[in-house]
């Protein structure tokens, strides 16, 4: 069961990863539940605490991310309907233009929102999409590190296992 455990836990981590970047994935809540894998392992050392604090990580960063796009395009004078078109531009980008929709989506989601909004201020529309993208940017950076640190995290723990089982292998 071990070996079952350590293989999701390494799998999870991985997907949790790319699920930073790739919007139909749940990045963080992935590589949570590979830290939990890691955890039920028999030669384990994460405690409780461990969990707990990367619990409450992964739920800031998620609500981080969730609120980041809205906060950012407002921040940057942006109006709902900029809110609204760098949302949709997420998803239309991801399932239109993979890899490059994902990062150009929000941007001209922003943009066409804008333009909705008000057809004669491009410059500001532009400004706004600016704004989008940068939240883009933070959001899955953050994601990232958590998500890092949690693989760093099962790595660290399942070193001195991995380690063993490779001497007795080879």
């Amino acid at each position: 069961m071990d070996i079952f455990l350590s293989i999701s836990a390494f799998l999870l981590a991985i997907l949790g990863i790319a699920g930073c970047i790739v919007p139909a994935l749940p990045g963080t809540i992935l590589s949570y539940g590979a830290l939990l894998c890691a955890c039920f392992t028999s030669y384990s050392q994460i405690g409780a605490t461990a969990l707990w604090v990367w619990l409450a990580v992964c739920v800031a960063v998620s609500v981080a991310d969730y609120f980041l796009p809205a906060w950012m395009t407002k921040r940057f004078g942006g109006s709902r309907a900029g809110s609204i078109g760098a949302t949709v531009g997420v998803f239309v980008g991801f399932f239109l233009l993979p890899p490059v929709g994902i990062i150009l989506g929000p941007f001209l989601g922003a943009v066409v929102g804008e333009l909705f909004n008000n057809r004669q201020d491009f410059a500001k529309a532009l400004v706004v999409g600016c704004g989008s993208f940068l939240s883009f940017i933070v959001g899955t950076g953050i994601k990232l590190i958590a998500s890092i640190g949690i693989f760093i995290h099962i790595l660290a723990d399942t070193w001195p296992a991995l380690r063993n089982w490779l001497a007795t292998v080879f």
